[in-house]
């Protein structure tokens, strides 16, 4: 199948499902079915990007590794986020979107998920660079993208298992999560999402110059930057917080990093109690 037939079915289809997300959530009342249905969406299209057939050089085991990278972080996110929407309420950053946007909330969330649609074709077209690589064998630059991946879903499935141990116990109401990971970024389940993205850089991208299209993967991870700093994920998700904990979030943001991993700062006055994270 030629490569362009082949990016345009996947951006109809995404936007598709997310034109379908949009009913899901205004049907249930449960806005957190959008992120899911997306992280299936971008998985389910990353595969078959993977594993069609569109060159000549293409290599089948490296087509069949990365289309299982892009679904194992699929399925891992998806059915986390899947599980969380199940157990709780409206996400706080579609809620807040919804007071926002007022009488208009329908019209703009319909549009909002078909940006959301064209941000995840990008993430697409940056797996299917990664998987047509046309080395004709595996290279150290292919384990060493499994390896970050690897290192990405497992960091991010522990930051949620940390989060999720420290809601779970009654001593820590009134309390902002700073453990493990947490205590390292105020976002680590962010950060280890971007370093997963940076894995189909490190095996489509060609020094060589042999393989140009490899750095069209750099998409993925600048994208997903954007996307997490500066645009949907820390700016509504801290709006909210600092909302909802106050000075006790404050006082979170003074001693520890946003986004890139790093020492704690040390606190020159107690925090004060806020509401658990």
């Amino acid at each position: 199948m030629p490569a362009a037939w082949l990016a345009i079915g996947i951006a109809v289809a995404l936007s598709a499902t997310m034109a379908g997300a949009w009913a899901v959530a205004l049907g249930s009342g449960r806005s957190g079915w959008i992120d899911a249905i997306w992280s299936f969406a971008v998985g389910i299209f990353g595969v078959i990007a993977s594993l069609s057939q569109i060159g000549a050089g293409d290599w089948l085991p490296r087509q069949m590794l990365v289309a299982a990278l892009a679904g194992l972080w699929s399925l891992r996110l998806g059915l986390h986020i899947a599980r969380r929407t199940l157990q709780g309420g409206d996400d706080p950053r579609y809620a807040q979107l919804r007071q926002d946007w007022g009488s208009g909330f329908r019209g703009r969330l319909l549009l909002f998920l078909q940006i959301q649609a064209a941000a995840g074709f990008f993430l697409v077209l940056a797996i299917m660079a990664a998987a047509h690589h046309p080395a004709p064998s595996m290279r150290l630059a292919d384990w060493l993208g499994v390896a970050v991946l690897v290192v990405a879903i497992a960091g991010e499935a522990a930051a949620d298992r940390q989060l999720s141990r420290f809601r779970a116990d009654p001593a820590n109401r009134g309390k902002v999560c700073d453990a493990g990971f947490w205590g390292m970024t105020r976002h680590p389940n962010y950060f280890f999402e971007w370093l997963g993205w940076v894995a189909y850089a490190v095996i489509a991208m060609d020094l060589t110059g042999a393989y140009p299209w490899g750095w069209l993967a750099l998409a993925g991870p600048a994208l997903m930057y954007w996307l997490l700093v500066h645009a949907s994920g820390i700016p509504p998700l801290e709006a909210h917080m600092l909302r909802s904990r106050g000075d006790a979030f404050r006082a979170y943001q003074r001693q520890v990093n946003a986004f890139w991993p790093g020492p704690r700062r040390v606190a020159h006055e107690q925090q004060p109690q806020g509401t658990s994270r």
